[in-house]
């Protein structure tokens, strides 16, 4: 039998996972900033809309979240229309945003002074791993909340791990995109090092993608840059709000970051060229425009 469920956050991946919930058989209720959004979402799905996330909580045993930013996540946890105040003890709050880690601490003290139980719990995977329902899903919080929510992710994860206390999701999240910042840049900078060349880039990649330069960015994201389509992914405006809290954060415990903030100067360029909708393998049309092809 399925469990009671609110989804609130009804964006390009919290749509996509709440749908997952309901195949699984789960009850849910959705809330988003946008009632019809809400609205089309059930009429395609099922489940119902709530008109706010405190009556979309209400009796649920599992509260998800995905939304943009720390200011959404507050918004839609606190206050008297927020989710917190319509949970009863012993629900689990469980936030699949890319926020900070010092308000997923603050979030979880709340929780717990409300005896509800907080997971941070950002994903990867893309809208891809979104739509096939396989997800990773990296977690911070208790063990016991952990426990009680790993059934539910893998309504739409493929692995999910608890990676320590509270926040520890989202300093994981944070290395994610560091890491992926990084592998663009190189993938874009290597595409278009070969057709400056001569090279056909995609016979390139055919060949060097089943050698050590392959990735999931090369795999998934090589056509995007080849065909200059960028309309497909994760915005750059969000990549950059993801780089700026991982630049935070690292400003606080004292890693360097010299590639991510250089990549993070490289976003700020597409934006400027009015990339911000555009996906993060956009980062291969400011090369051609360095080159005279765009």
């Amino acid at each position: 039998m399925g469990e009671k469920v609110a989804f609130i956050g009804l964006g390009v991946m919290g749509s996509q996972m709440a749908a997952w919930l309901i195949k699984a058989g789960h009850d849910v209720t959705v809330f988003n900033r946008t009632l019809a959004k809400a609205q089309a979402f059930v009429e395609k799905n099922g489940g119902r809309a709530a008109e706010t996330p405190v009556a979309a909580a209400k009796d649920a045993r599992f509260v998800f979240s995905c939304v943009g930013n720390d200011e959404h996540l507050s918004a839609v946890t606190l206050g008297r229309e927020g989710a917190f105040e319509g949970m009863a003890p012993g629900s689990v709050f469980i936030d699949h945003s890319t926020s900070s880690a010092a308000l997923a601490r603050e979030l979880f003290r709340y929780a717990q002074r409300r005896n509800l139980g907080y997971l941070d719990a950002p994903v990867t995977g893309g809208q891809v791993g979104a739509e096939l329902g396989t997800l990773s899903v990296m977690v911070g919080g208790n063990e016991v909340d952990f426990e009680k929510a790993r059934p539910l992710f893998s309504a739409y994860g493929k692995h999910m791990r608890l990676l320590g206390p509270s926040g520890s999701g989202q300093l994981a999240k944070m290395v994610n995109q560091i890491c992926i910042a990084g592998l663009l840049q190189g993938l874009a900078e290597g595409l278009n090092f070969a057709e400056t060349a001569g090279l056909d880039p995609t016979d390139v990649v055919d060949v060097i993608s089943r050698g050590a330069a392959q990735s999931w960015q090369m795999d998934q994201r090589h056509k995007a840059m080849v065909d200059g389509t960028f309309d497909f992914g994760f915005a750059v405006d969000w990549m950059r709000k993801d780089l700026h809290l991982a630049i935070d954060e690292a400003r606080r415990n004292g890693a360097p970051l010299p590639v991510t903030a250089l990549v993070d100067q490289f976003y700020a360029d597409i934006q400027a060229m009015g990339g911000q909708r555009w996906d993060t393998s956009s980062l291969i049309a400011r090369l051609r425009a360095r080159t005279g092809k765009v």
